[in-house]
């Protein structure tokens, strides 16, 4: 389990992942060893399993980005999901309950691709169909 303290690290990490030791401690008003140790605990109990790169400025204003959800013939589950992660644009993939089965998170670099992976997914072996709902803008994201 984790604590507060770890929350409030995972907050800061979340903002920043390239943020020093020596910031993280002066955030958290700790030691730099501290921060060290609650790092690598949480890095090896699972909790911290990577780092990312967040996109930003104009290339990430010129994204187009929609959530997709998808249901699938429950027998080609596996095939679709293989499927899905070899499309590059689709960045996330969420197994949900409800009418559809999954719902996949597609960043474009224009509408037209948007449109073109839409159709590749649509087409899929596996895919029952789709509904997309294109991202208009985001407001906060962690």
């Amino acid at each position: 389990m984790i604590n507060t303290q770890d929350q409030k690290l995972l907050m800061l990490l979340r903002q920043n992942a390239r943020a020093s030791i020596t910031e993280l401690a002066k955030a958290m008003h700790v030691s730099r060893s501290t921060i060290q140790n609650r790092i690598a605990r949480l890095e090896a109990s699972g909790v911290i399993r990577g780092y990312s790169v967040q996109l930003g400025g104009e290339f990430s204003a010129s994204q187009v980005e929609a959530h997709v959800s998808i249901k699938v013939f429950q027998k080609l589950t596996a095939r679709t999901n293989a499927s899905l992660e070899d499309i590059s644009q689709v960045s996330q993939l969420f197994s949900v309950s409800g009418e559809y089965d999954l719902i996949a998170i597609v960043q474009a670099q224009s509408l037209e691709e948007l449109s073109a992976v839409l159709d590749d997914i649509g087409n899929l072996e596996g895919v029952e169909r789709t509904n997309s709902a294109v991202v208009l803008e985001t407001r906060f994201r962690r």
